[in-house]
């Protein structure tokens, strides 16, 4: 991790792949790219097998464009269709086992925090509504109650779209599913609110419909967990195959679920909103 890691050593870039070449040159590593350039510079995930239209692969996109500094970043996920482009992108990719990505990730931040005194190394656990919140609840509650200070992103599909179409916890009440024919019989579970009991400094809910601001919302929380304690995202990420949503409509279908019920949310501790406030002041100054 690091940009001494990434940079090719002189006289050998002949010898690399040209992908890798061009990340180097034409990426991000080493500085800031801004999310509406995408297109404008080699990303750090362009190919994987995720299904045609599929938003959930899209927001990942946006997050790798929006990490503050990917060559210091190490990402967590485990089972689930997020890991399926996690694990083709140009960051450090860690497979959780089912359910234990908070507790993988809080051992390695620590050792990160130990091993890296003076530097920050950010981690960020990518994973499904089943992998944190159905099978993976005790990990990532623990997580929050000790204060870890990692992000948690939660890629809220409302299915386990990998085996089949079950429903999860965070299946909307009464819906219908090929594993789920009677319909689900209960809320879907209020992640937020537990977020915020449990203690992290920073919460918040999107639909994908902004890029924008899925970039600012990923930074802030990065940022924020790297100084006070876990952050968590909930995202909305469509399954357009087990709800039926044909490929061109998945953004109508995200507008929709924003005006229903994913409208933007954003929720931050005293000190975390003071400290977003100084170093956007700082940037201002800097620009004038």
């Amino acid at each position: 991790m690091g940009l001494e890691y990434v940079r090719i050593s002189p006289g050998f870039e002949r010898y690399m792949p040209k992908d890798y070449v061009d990340l180097v040159q034409y990426g991000q590593f080493g500085k800031h790219v801004d999310v509406q350039q995408l297109g404008q510079f080699k990303e750090l995930v362009e190919e994987h097998p995720m299904c045609a239209g599929c938003f959930m692969a899209y927001f990942i996109r946006v997050f790798y464009a929006a990490l503050p500094n990917p060559e210091d970043t190490i990402v967590i996920g485990t089972a689930g269709c997020a890991r399926l482009a996690l694990s083709q992108a140009a960051v450090p990719f860690i497979y959780g086992n089912y359910g234990d990505t908070n507790a993988v990730a809080s051992g390695l931040k620590r050792a990160l925090t130990i091993r890296f005194p003076d530097k920050h190394k950010d981690v960020v656990v990518i994973a499904g509504d089943g992998g944190l919140i159905d099978i993976g609840f005790g990990m990532t509650m623990h997580s929050w109650f000790r204060r870890e200070k990692f992000t948690t992103i939660m890629v809220d599909n409302e299915v386990y779209g990998n085996t089949g179409g079950q429903e999860s916890g965070m299946s909307p009440k009464g819906v219908q599913l090929k594993m789920a024919p009677k319909g689900k019989q209960f809320d879907k579970i209020n992640a937020l609110e537990l977020a915020k009991t449990a203690g992290c400094v920073y919460v918040a809910k999107l639909a994908p419909t902004n890029p924008k601001r899925i970039a600012k919302t990923v930074k802030r929380a990065i940022l924020a967990a790297r100084h006070f304690g876990p952050t968590f995202i909930h995202a909305y990420t469509s399954c357009n195959i087990e709800y039926s949503i044909p490929t061109e409509k998945v953004l109508e279908d995200a507008r929709k679920r924003e005006k229903q019920d994913f409208g933007f949310y954003e929720w931050m501790t005293d000190e975390v909103k003071e400290y977003f406030e100084q170093i956007e002041k700082q940037a201002q100054e800097v620009k004038a």
